[in-house]
């Protein structure tokens, strides 16, 4: 058992990557970005307001032997392992990227109201593929906030991340740390852990590549699964009434759930 984890709800992992392992993730995610992308279905990818640069690619792992490889090697899945306290599932390889001048703020919330996992047994792994910084939109945690459970959410309908705090608290209240990663570097949050994260108004691109996990003891909450998929139907009215394609697959098809 990880104690820092079980406290923090959070553990940084300095140098995750080699700058090697780094080259080569940077080498398969420009094939990916030249010859998955323009074949994906719009629902897993999300692009900034622009309309042209990506914020969001989902479900990486279904697209790329590459992804889904990387997402199960040994030192993942033995780390992952420990920290949900069971067997682990790999559920969903993602990009989350705030491009240079455009990328978008994310609301404050908690993994686990997207996927209703009970017990709450789950987490992300972070991978800085940028240097992350307070200027270009690191990830920002509230540390410990995992042990207060699952939290009421409501629609936020910002595409890519429809579902956010109901009631936010003040930020005076929360021990907020910020993520502030080289490239290679990792931050594991549990899916009870509240984040939130400003745009990236720099010249400088904000990348992770993040493998989200479960345990296989884990089962859907479907009334709080109802609420969430309630809340998607809500982005896609709004995405439909200003002309966006389709934004967000439902955590509980990305997830295997």
């Amino acid at each position: 058992m990880n104690l820092d984890y079980e406290r923090d709800g959070l553990l940084l992992i300095r140098q995750f990557l080699s700058a090697g392992e780094l080259s080569e993730v940077e080498r398969e995610l420009r094939t990916y970005t030249e010859t998955i992308v323009p074949t994906l279905p719009a629902s897993d990818i999300v692009y900034e307001g622009n309309g042209k640069s990506i914020r969001n690619l989902w479900r990486m792992e279904k697209y790329s032997p590459y992804f889904d490889s990387l997402s199960r090697t040994p030192r993942i899945v033995e780390l992952i392992g420990e920290l949900v306290h069971g067997q682990p599932v790999v559920c969903a390889v993602e990009l989350f990227a705030k491009p240079p001048r455009v990328g978008s703020a994310v609301p404050i919330h908690q993994d686990n109201g997207y996927f209703n996992l009970d017990p709450p047994d789950a987490l992300t792994l972070w991978i800085a593929l940028d240097e992350s910084t307070e200027e270009n939109g690191c990830v920002r945690y509230a540390r410990g906030s995992h042990r207060g459970g699952l939290l009421p959410h409501k629609a936020s309908l910002v595409p890519g991340n429809s579902w956010g705090l109901a009631k936010p608290p003040e930020a005076s209240t929360l021990d907020e740390v910020k993520g502030l990663l080289a490239p290679g570097d990792a931050m594991i949050h549990n899916c009870c852990t509240l984040h939130w994260s400003l745009p990236n108004l720099t010249d400088r691109a904000r990348r992770g590549l993040l493998v989200v996990c479960k345990a296989a003891h884990c089962e859907v909450d479907r009334t709080g699964m109802d609420a969430y998929l309630a809340a998607l139907h809500a982005q896609q009215k709004a995405n439909e009434k200003n002309g966006f394609a389709r934004t967000e697959t439902p955590y509980g098809q990305k997830t295997g759930t």
